[in-house]
Parts: structure tokens; sequence; C-alpha cells
């Protein structure tokens, strides 16, 4: 199917500049967001405690809540989810406990007992120890380092035929990270120095593809989870999910574009390579907003019709989506010519 004329040729790499420009402004933002939150709006997955989401069958306010539940629940973090019209909040505090039965009756109790008898019911009751969420934490850092490091290696292998090198630093990025791990080093500061080598590798090895992928790929987390900063969202594992889903979409977004670049100068080996690639993008356009279009339509579908409950993974798909589609036309694809003007000067200073 295609809805687009085979012969289109919409400028993109003209607007390339003015694509990294909007890129690195909504990525600051996020940062900024970021450090003004304080961090992100972390789960009981991820931060320890015990979250208990109660419905009401009438507007009420936290204040109210608050109140309600003093004598059982002391510093509690009371958050509305939902549209307004669910009266669905999320009681969030510190205190661990093992009778969980046992608190969310005398939650429900307490509540009913100061809102009306029949006005709160508990949807549900989780429990997180401090240590388990400490463990989530860093397993959470190491899923989304290891997923790029992974999709350098597949990256420089199909596009640039380099499994041995792509091999080997993996091998070698792996066996430092496990061991600076086993020294005690901070889990955060370990992963994102492990990253920021991997793209050092990647341009020393001239891997390009792989090296545009990663940026993109990197591009489209951090600006998700600059939303979540925005919004102040519940970041949990099952956003977590999200994300490393996005990072499989996006990427085999990217991959389309990248075969068809491929493809192109293979055909046209002398051809300019500001052309070839702003053809490739345009020769794919039909393909990347069928594939967008549909599945932001079930995403949509999620947010507006799935409740409460995966009310933020949906939220991370709608973000991850369109930032991920932005990428491959607009940051993965120019980002080769940008690879290629730098290498050029540097030859040209050697």
């Amino acid at each position: 199917m295609e809805f687009i004329r085979p012969d289109i040729n919409i400028n993109f790499v003209g607007h390339r500049r003015r694509a990294f420009l909007l890129s690195a402004l909504l990525i600051l933002a996020g940062l900024a967001a970021l450090v003004y939150r304080g961090g992100l709006n972390l789960g009981v997955d991820f931060a320890g405690g015990t979250l208990i989401h109660v419905k009401f069958t009438q507007a009420t306010t936290p204040d109210q809540i608050r109140e309600s539940v003093g004598d059982l629940i002391t510093h509690a973090a009371i958050q509305q989810i939902g549209t307004a019209g669910d009266h669905e909040y999320l009681i969030r505090t510190e205190t661990v406990t093992e009778e969980l039965q046992r608190i969310a009756d005398n939650v429900e109790a307490a509540l009913n007992a100061a809102l009306g008898e029949g006005s709160a019911s508990v949807l549900r009751i989780e429990m997180v120890g401090p240590k388990v969420g400490h463990d989530l934490r860093q397993k959470a850092l190491f899923a989304i380092y290891y997923a790029f490091l992974l999709i350098a290696i597949y990256i420089s292998g199909r596009f640039e035929f380099k499994w041995a090198k792509s091999g080997t630093m993996a091998a070698v990025l792996i066996l430092g990270v496990y061991l600076l791990e086993a020294l005690g080093m901070n889990v955060t500061y370990l992963t994102f120095g492990a990253l920021a080598i991997t793209l050092m590798l990647c341009w020393f090895l001239q891997l390009p593809y792989a090296l545009g992928a990663l940026i993109a790929l990197l591009h489209d987390v951090l600006i998700t989870v600059g939303f979540f900063a925005f919004t102040n969202r519940e970041f949990s594992l099952e956003v977590l999910a999200a994300i490393l889903t996005l990072v499989g979409f996006s990427l085999n977004d990217t991959i389309v574009v990248y075969d068809r670049i491929r493809e192109n100068i293979r055909k046209t080996p002398k051809g300019n390579f500001l052309q070839i690639i702003n053809t490739s993008i345009n020769q794919t356009l039909t393909r990347t907003i069928l594939t967008s279009g549909t599945v932001l339509f079930v995403a949509l579908c999620l947010f507006f019709l799935g409740g409460s409950v995966i009310n933020d993974f949906s939220f991370a798909l709608i973000i991850g989506i369109i930032t991920g589609t932005y990428s491959s036309i607009f940051v993965a694809a120019p980002l080769l010519i940008l690879y290629e003007d730098l290498k050029k000067k540097s030859v040209a200073r050697a």
C-alpha cells in the first residue's frame, strides 16, 4: 500500500540543523525538569515502600484522604491518577509491612468511617522492600545499557560487516562493567560511563551506522524520560518495559531507512550523499507513516480507554512512538551526513 507519491522529494536533510536544535532543546528541558524535581517520580517497584490504590464513589481531595488515614499511615504521599471523574488515588508510604491485607482493610475502614460507608474501596496494595527496590533500579539501568550494546553489535555487523570488531568491543565492555560493579562502583555512574565509552568506540572503530542508531535511541529514551519528569508521572517497571519496547520499535524504523540508504549507495556509488539519504527517507515514508500510525492509534486507545492501571505505560508508548518516528527521519539518517562531514574534516586536518 502506497498513499504517498513515489516521486515525492521532501527536503528532510535540509532541515537537519533545525531538527538537531529542537532535539537538543527537548533533551535539555527534560534534564532541567529532572534536576528541578530531584529525579523521577519512582514507583514503589524502584523506591520501595507500600502503595495503596483506592477508588472513591464521589469527589475527594488529597487532604481529606490524608486526614482520614493519618492514624494508620504517616508521611503519606497522595496522588490522583486517571481522569478527575475516576476518583482514583495512589497512597504511598515508606512503611514496609508484611500484613498487606490487614493494612488494606484498615485503610478502607478508616476512609469509609470518615467519608461515608461504601464511599471507598481498595483496588490493590503492593509492598516492595528498600533492598529489592535498590536492586531493581540497578537491574533497570543495566537492562537499558545492555540493550544498547547488543544493538550496536547487530547494527555494525549487519551494515558494516564488522562482527569481530563489535564483538570484541562488547566483550571488553561487559567484562569491564562486571569488574567495576564487583568493586562497588556506583551503578548509575557506571552505566552512563559505559554508554559514553560505547559511543566513543563506535566513532574510533568507524561504525557510523551503529553510532547513528545508538544516538537516535538515546535521543528517544531521554525525551520520553524527560516527559515523565515534566508531568511528574510515576516511573515504574511497566514504564521501563514500555521504554525497552520503544527501543526495539524505533530501531526497526531506523533499520528500514538505513537499508534503503545502503541499497541506493550501491546503485549510485558516486552519487551525492545528501541526495541519496534524502531520497531514501522519502522512499520509506509511506511505510514509516503506516507503521507508526497504526501503533500510535493502538497506544491512544490504551491511553484513553485502558484505565488508570496502564495509563503511564500507554503514555510512554505514545511519546516514544512519536519521538522514534521523528528520530528515524530527522536524527538517525542525518547523523550519517554529520559523521561523513566530520570524517572529511579530520582527514583534511591530517
